[in-house]
């Protein structure tokens, strides 16, 4: 298994600095917000639908380095796909960020979201990580 921690920080840092998709979309077909009263994060996910296809994907808020570079590499890795396909890809992100899948190398698709995985050793801050993903799969359940 690779070690993800190596590249947590400079990812991490880097999506908070340079964060994608950031902003709004005029008239989306489907918005999610995740709300963390513990911390402050607020979080706010826009998606545009193209049939059962996520055309485009943003996001808005304000929160700590973590849970905005998780929304930023969540629509790197969704935009484009099909609603199931998301949906699978969040939850399986959710398993990996909470340790209940350990193998990341079994999720090949997720790759460039591995780095997260560094939050693991940081309990108090895997919730500022999952925020994101929850507040897409609220999003495609609407």
């Amino acid at each position: 298994m690779h070690d993800w921690q190596e590249l947590y920080q400079e990812v991490i840092l880097e999506h908070n600095r340079n964060p994608q998709n950031f902003g709004v979309i005029s008239a989306p077909d489907r918005v999610a917000r995740g709300y963390n009263a513990n911390c402050g994060d607020d979080i706010c996910l826009f998606l545009k639908l193209s049939g059962n296809e996520i055309e485009e994907i943003k996001f808005s808020g304000e929160g700590c380095a973590i849970s905005r570079a998780s929304a930023s590499l969540l629509t790197l890795a969704v935009e484009k796909l099909p609603k199931s396909q998301a949906q699978q890809r969040a939850e399986e992100m959710l398993a990996l960020l909470t340790g209940k899948k350990q193998d990341a190398d079994s999720v090949p698709c997720l790759r460039s979201q591995l780095p997260l995985l560094g939050v693991r050793k940081f309990p108090m801050r895997i919730k500022c990580a999952t925020l994101p993903w929850h507040a897409l799969l609220e999003a495609l359940a609407n």
